[in-house]
């Protein structure tokens, strides 16, 4: 089997690259570089170029007619950028993600894989979310990933292209080989954040205390990056049962979480306890776009692809921390 993954050099993308690869699924990658690493191709097939750019994906296609699906990973994805810059985030996430889906329906492949977010979601009381919650995206990067996700499953009602969004909740970890990792030199999120100040000794940020959570701060579902690959394997191997080509469903969401929620206090404990010291915390307010958070409610995940999640929020914390301290000597210390 041989698949198209857009955005496969990307920190997401790369690991489900490996994934396939482990399991035998080749992975032909195409990225545009603008935040993925070409480093993470290497000993792949690699087109470098924009997802929009049709004569590059016919000539992908051409080349590779044995490809059966497309992962679809290429976004962009930091929050407070998309606030900063929501005119950015709809052309590259909407605008050209379109111009893609109309790319790969015209080579005539008909299965794709859209990596969402649980972004999209609003969160009940208890802040567990299953896929027929209600959607309340509130940045501009989760409104792009809802718009999208119409858009895609507007488009499968054609039957030209059958469609399954896997709704990412909070990817923490590595590639338990060390193959790829988080790209970045200082992620915004919450764990990319404790691993600076753990090296630096400044103060962690706990940005909102007043969520009407269990201790009053944000609540997500961090999930192994490793069981996110593995989850699209599953998807890839199981997607004619999910989606059958003559069934009456094109589309299909599914959430992609631990069914845990852990607030970033506890985010907190468990990071001193992987350390084994505590990090120096301050207190401040919400920033533009953020929520409360939410978990997942995996159960669809189960009954569809037969997965659930392996691996613990320790063990992210372990693969992020062995990343961190190997990733400038696999991408560079001016990277």
């Amino acid at each position: 089997m041989k698949v198209l993954i857009a955005g496969g050099a990307g920190f997401i993308g790369s690991t489900i690259a490996s994934a396939c690869s482990d399991d035998g699924i080749e992975p032909v990658v195409l990225d545009n570089l603008v935040t993925g690493r070409k480093e993470f191709t290497a000993g792949r097939t690699f087109y470098e170029g924009d997802i929009a750019d049709g004569a590059l994906v016919d000539r992908i296609f051409a080349e590779h007619p044995q490809i059966e699906a497309v992962v679809d990973c290429a976004a962009l994805i930091v929050v407070p950028e998309s606030v900063a810059q929501p005119l950015r985030y709809y052309t590259e996430n909407v605008a050209k993600g379109i111009e893609f889906l109309g790319h790969v329906v015209r080579n005539g492949c008909g299965r794709l894989l859209f990596s969402s977010s649980a972004s999209i979601y609003a969160a009940g009381e208890d802040f567990a979310v299953d896929e027929s919650s209600p959607l309340a995206p509130l940045s501009p990067y989760a409104r792009t990933k809802a718009l999208f996700e119409t858009a895609l499953e507007d488009i499968s009602s054609t039957g030209e292209l059958r469609v399954v969004s896997l709704r990412y909740f909070n990817p923490i970890g590595a590639d338990p080989r060390m193959r790829t990792g988080l790209q970045v030199r200082r992620p915004t999120h919450a764990l990319g954040k404790m691993i600076e100040v753990a090296r630096t000794g400044e103060e962690f940020q706990v940005t909102g205390v007043d969520w009407p959570t269990r201790d009053g701060s944000g609540i997500r579902d961090y999930i192994h990056v490793w069981d996110l690959a593995r989850a699209h394997v599953r998807a890839l191997r199981r997607f004619d049962t999910v989606l059958p080509a003559t069934g009456p469903k094109t589309y299909e969401a599914i959430n992609l979480g631990t069914g845990t929620g852990t607030t970033v206090r506890e985010l907190l404990d468990a990071f001193a306890a992987v350390t084994g010291r505590p990090l120096p915390v301050v207190e401040a307010g919400r920033r533009p776009g953020d929520s409360a958070g939410a978990f997942a409610r995996g159960e669809r995940a189960a009954r569809l692809l037969g997965w659930r999640p392996e691996l613990s929020v320790e063990a992210g914390i372990r693969d992020s921390l062995t990343w961190s301290d190997r990733r400038d000597a696999i991408l560079g210390a001016d990277a």
